[in-house]
């Protein structure tokens, strides 16, 4: 069982001809549970930034306007995973096997991404090398 892990949500988009990734977020868990619950709050917080509830008494009249049908829905798709208990299951089986996690959805001009990874997996990754180097 892994016990800490380390979690990323990252925003990629074009400026000036290149992919240029922006940080949104990153916090090392303790837990499996706080992991999961750190993922599936930073995605809801996502969500709710690209599609706001347009009745909320701090936004003002018409400052929030429809995007067309053909526009991806990464809010929904968000908000769909963290509301889908089987993926969370998955997502947290796959950690705790010391699995990196990727969630990654993306709309005309963004892709959003959520990482997660074991730090006991990414130790041991970076320890295989050294032990495997023949000795001359």
């Amino acid at each position: 069982m892994h016990d800490e892990f380390l979690c990323h949500v990252t925003a990629y988009g074009i400026c000036g001809g290149r992919r240029v990734g922006v940080p949104l977020g990153t916090y090392r868990a303790p837990t499996l549970a706080l992991a999961m619950w750190w993922l599936r709050d930073r995605a809801s917080w996502i969500a709710e930034r690209l599609d706001p509830d347009p009745e909320a008494p701090y936004y003002p009249p018409n400052s929030v306007a429809p995007v067309a049908d053909t526009t991806p829905d990464v809010s929904g798709m968000l908000r769909a995973w963290c509301g889908d208990m089987d993926q969370q299951e998955l997502t947290a089986d796959l950690l705790a096997a010391g699995q990196l996690v990727r969630i990654a959805t993306r709309d005309d001009t963004t892709e959003y991404e959520l990482l997660a990874e074991s730090v006991d997996a990414l130790r041991m990754q970076r320890t295989i090398p050294l032990l495997t180097v023949p000795a001359a």
